[in-house]
């Protein structure tokens, strides 16, 4: 039997966007420690390829978990026009809806906060004002705000443009003092520099903070280029098969833009550089093509149901484990389960259960119609 769905009209919901944002969270909320536990207890040179890939490089470079971030965020613009445009489309003025999109900033970063710092009262100096659902916030924002204000498609594109140009620039022709000009090392590039001396608090890495105040410039352009790419999708009359192709390929160009680009400015995702932009952007572009081809387009959606009960539900899954432990709640129901398998298999199945357990609470909180909304 076909586990076809009827398809939907695409130009008012996105189904594959769910899926998409479920497929990324998936490896974030302990997929890769499942990876990670593979490797070590079969020593196999697949899964140590594959474990390698689900950690961050030290500093230049690129690996597979370095697309988990900035593809949330190209997934929170495509689903703008959606939203956003569904707002203004009902008759909502600007400043209404920009006001919306403020908050939502805002209750991003007051989350962020959150989760980096707990709820306890601590010395200004102590506190780490930078976080991914900060950075998320703001670069949402901006790019909302240029979306709302920018009625065509060719500013918009412009802007993306000059974010990326000027990001550029400026990393290459500046350097934190006492560094050679275009300086790109941890201590020496100029956007760290500048979060040193504005951000209060601490940084991440104490000299650098990979979401720092200076590079989320560039991070709106990653926010932008999803705003476009779900006006495309919404609005070009195209159908649904060559929308898919045209994204496949425009991303496949992205990717290599990026790589010709890394030569003289380094992919890397703790600067957020433009070629990290244009890379990850690519393969956004692809992830999102296949999605939307088989679950949009084809109707094939069930398959993906696993990954839509994440996707609803993503910042609550993101910010639970700062406050639910699950670890004990994983060896408090199936500790036994790993002494009856024991080592070294017993880390691969408590992992797997880990992420079981995760699911199974986000399924009670979808099926109680509970969502964690921004």
């Amino acid at each position: 039997m076909s586990n076809a769905v009827p398809k939907t009209n695409v130009s008012n919901r996105l189904l594959s966007l769910d899926a998409l944002r479920g497929f990324d969270m998936f490896w974030i909320m302990g997929a890769e420690e499942i990876v990670h536990t593979l490797f070590k207890a079969t020593g196999n040179s697949f899964w140590g390829g594959f474990s390698d890939q689900l950690s961050h490089p030290a500093w230049n470079g690129f690996h597979f978990y370095d697309l988990i971030f900035p593809l949330f965020l190209f997934i929170a613009g495509v689903a703008t026009p959606y939203s956003v445009g569904r707002e203004i489309e009902l008759g909502k003025t600007k400043q209404q809806v920009m006001l919306r999109v403020l908050k939502r900033a805002f209750i991003l970063v007051l989350l962020g906060l959150v989760v980096n710092n707990g709820l306890q009262i601590r010395p200004i100096a102590e506190i780490r004002f930078g976080s991914v659902l900060g950075r998320i916030g703001l670069a949402y924002m901006f790019a909302n705000f240029i979306y709302i204000n920018s009625k065509k498609q060719n500013t918009q594109i412009a802007f993306f443009a000059i974010l990326l140009i000027g990001y550029y620039l400026l990393l290459k022709f500046t350097a934190a003092p006492g560094f050679p000009i275009g300086d790109l090392t941890q201590a020496g590039n100029f956007a760290s520099y500048l979060d040193r001396s504005i951000l209060p608090g601490r940084l991440y890495l104490g000299n650098h903070d990979p979401e720092g105040l200076i590079s989320t410039i560039p991070a709106i352009g990653t926010g932008l280029l999803g705003i476009l790419v779900g006006k495309y999708l919404k609005n070009n009359t195209d159908t649904g098969t060559r929308k898919s192709i045209k994204l496949l390929f425009l991303g496949t160009l992205f990717v290599g833009i990026a790589l010709l680009w890394n030569i003289d400015f380094p992919i890397n995702k703790n600067l957020w550089t433009s070629s990290f932009v244009m890379l990850v952007g690519g393969l956004s572009m692809i992830l999102l093509s296949f999605f939307y081809f088989i679950i949009d387009v084809k109707g094939y959606y069930k398959w993906a149901f696993f990954f839509k009960i994440i996707g609803m539900n993503s910042i609550l899954i993101y910010v639970s484990g700062h406050f639910i432990n699950w670890e004990y709640t994983t060896l408090a129901l199936f500790h036994w389960l790993g002494q009856l398998i024991g080592a070294p298999y017993n880390m691969v199945v408590l992992a797997s259960m880990y992420v079981g357990i995760e699911w199974s609470f986000l399924y009670f909180m979808f099926k109680m119609k509970i969502f964690l909304k921004v």
